[in-house]
């Protein structure tokens, strides 16, 4: 098979692959992230890469004329996914086409528990055996159990079972016993080890992996790793994975092998950071989305994609860990949270354990923010759940200039009264590009500036340099050319808008549909809590100003951060939080919104800016734009 050498710049990096190699296939083999937000299909646009000698590449297929404009072609410009090498070239990566490491949340609310982990720890000196005491060594131990910790009717794994015998002489049957769920005996160690017992908490997020490592004696977060999920390699969105998970039969183990891979590596990170082996881990709670969880377990997600959306399991899966290839103790045991529907996963359920709705007499809303956007509204007397595709708009898919929460990526923005951005960088760097919480700042700045009607049109009569028209459509300046990382101008243009309000019309009709069928006005809600990583970066007045969510007074508002790892903390320290977490997930009854009849009047009377009926949003109205 013929082979060619590719470079890329500025990094140097070298590398030898097959021709026909795609630049993005060729860049991954490098450990070089380029990014890719549809998953190498050639939708997004993202994956842009400058090649100088142009007759080292396939020609330009459709999808690059119809993405890249005349002057990036000109220019020498390819999309990574597309280009396909076909001898030695040189490739450069422009900042903006880069992974970055994002701006992870690692933390969120978390709501005070009974200390009482499902794992514990027990130290037992055994009768050594005599002529007259010929019990087996395992009935010696479940007999010292009983009588110690009042267990009884308790199994023991099998791969513990094999060392048991050598584990007893060799500690000279002084040892500590590790169970869990008072019926399994998950470890046996040598000597008095009852004072080192951890377990750890995950969320794996569509975009991101969280973990933390908690001390089982006390209920302590003794460490916290984050790392990007790697299966962005095969799609930025479920929809894209799903379709690759079921393309081949390998496809659905290389997600699993690649999640199971970031996990381990997180545990490593938190392990050797606490000083902590992690054979000293005994369980793992994990939290994610239903397609995420059929992922980590590798059970065929292709069904929840397809009406009615079902999955192939709602209740908790408890597995051993070794089973999946985590590197925990030999016996630890991964308890995966319960769903509440298709399309309503773990970590939804997590949110609502973290937030106490369910335990408060409050009215309260819930809404996390992400591609599918999870909402709940309800008190202790009953919870109304709906899933609303949002899309990734906030994510930067599908906006010219749109990134994550990456270094670089414009975060916040203000537009004074002469048309002037003022706008902010992640790590204080120059922009290259502009991410969901600046979008959201940018609509309603525009709109608060008479820059955009309530259609979310350009009002073309401004006068400002800022906002021009030509062949490529209208757009608003953000940033100038000088002033960016990429020597280009950072702008928005008429259809990022569409897209904003497409999806912040997802949001606030979902809000409405579960509103509506709770038969409760926006006055009554006593609480609205933001949960996700995104939800605790946007400004609470920008939402409301835009229609994002509805027009409660900013007091009531609390944004909860990460709470799908924080839930699954709870879980792993307590076994009420447990029981309440499987509660959730029979309680909380899922209203399909796609069946509902006034969903489609609600999503098309919110894409208006903030709505058409502007009296939902008094305050918007007192302000008069």
């Amino acid at each position: 098979m013929k082979r060619a050498v590719v470079v890329f710049e500025p990094d140097g990096r070298r590398i030898e692959v097959a021709i026909g190699t795609t630049v993005l296939q060729a860049a991954e083999k490098a450990g070089l992230g380029i990014r890719s937000e549809c998953g190498g299909e050639g939708i997004c646009g993202k994956c842009r890469v400058i090649v100088r000698n142009a007759e080292a590449l396939n020609r330009l297929t459709e999808a690059e004329i119809n993405l890249l404009s005349e002057l990036e072609i000109n220019s020498g410009f390819r999309l990574a996914c597309q280009a396909r090498i076909l001898g030695n070239v040189t490739v450069m990566i422009p900042p903006e086409s880069r992974l970055k490491l994002r701006k992870i949340q690692v933390d969120g609310l978390e709501k005070s528990v009974e200390l009482n982990p499902a794992v514990e720890k027990i130290h037992l000196l055994l009768p050594k055996p005599t002529l007259s005491d010929v019990r087996p060594d395992l009935e010696r131990l479940l007999d010292a159990l009983s009588q110690v910790a009042g267990l009884g009717d308790v199994e023991i794994d099998y791969e513990v079972l094999k060392k048991l015998p050598s584990i007893l002489r060799d500690s000279n049957w002084d040892v500590t016993v590790g169970v869990w769920g008072n019926r399994r005996i998950i470890a046996v160690e040598p000597g008095d080890t009852s004072g080192e017992y951890f377990g750890f908490a995950v969320d794996i997020g569509t975009s991101k992996i969280v973990g933390y490592l908690v001390d089982l004696r006390n209920g302590k977060t003794v460490g916290v790793g984050s790392i990007e999920n790697p299966q962005i390699l095969y799609g930025e969105d479920i929809i894209t994975r799903i379709t690759f998970a079921t393309a081949k039969p390998r496809n659905l183990e290389i997600l699993q092998k690649l999640v199971i891979d970031g996990i381990n590596r997180i545990i490593h990170d938190a392990c050797e950071k606490a000083g902590i082996s992690r054979n000293r881990i005994y369980e793992l709670t994990v939290a994610g989305n239903t397609a995420i969880h059929h992922f980590f377990l590798a059970i065929q997600p292709k069904y929840i994609a397809l009406s009615p959306f079902t999955p192939a399991v709602k209740r908790e899966v408890n597995v051993r860990a070794r089973e999946l290839g985590i590197k925990a103790n030999s016996g630890a045991v991964v308890t995966v949270l319960p769903l509440v529907a298709g399309v309503v996963g773990a970590d939804a359920v997590a949110d609502v354990l973290s937030s106490g709705m369910h335990e408060s007499n409050d009215l309260s809303l819930l809404i996390d923010i992400g591609t599918n956007t999870e909402i709940f509204i309800g008190n202790s007397e009953d919870i109304i759940s709906c899933s609303c595709a949002s899309g990734p708009a906030f994510e930067g898919v599908h906006i010219k200039h749109g990134m994550k929460a990456e270094t670089g990526a414009i975060e916040r923005v203000r537009i004074g009264s002469d048309y002037e951005v003022e706008y902010e960088t992640i790590d204080d760097v120059k922009p290259i590009g502009i991410c969901g919480s600046a979008m959201i700042d940018l609509v309603a700045e525009m709109f608060k500036r008479g820059i955009i009607d309530n259609r979310g049109k350009f009002k073309l009569q401004i006068k400002t340099p800022r906002l021009r028209k030509n062949s490529d459509g209208t757009k608003f300046v953000v940033a100038w050319s000088e002033e960016t990382g990429t020597g280009r101008e950072i702008v928005v243009t008429q259809k990022d808008i569409c897209k904003i309000q497409l999806a912040k019309a997802a949001i606030y009709a979902g809000c409405s549909i579960l509103m509506k069928r709770k038969k409760v006005r926006r006055e009554y809600i006593d609480k609205v809590f933001i949960a996700g990583a995104f939800g605790s970066y946007i400004n609470p007045e920008n939402a409301k100003l835009i229609g994002l969510i509805p027009d409660v007074p900013t007091a009531k508002i609390s944004f909860i951060g990460n709470t799908a790892v924080t839930g699954a903390k709870m879980v792993l320290i307590s076994k009420e939080a447990r029981k309440k977490a499987n509660l959730i997930s029979k309680k909380v009854r899922y209203l399909e919104l796609a069946a509902d009849p006034d969903f489609n009047e609600e999503f098309i009377s919110a894409i208006f800016i903030p709505h058409k009926d502007l009296n939902r949003f008094p305050s918007v109205k007192r302000s008069k734009f």
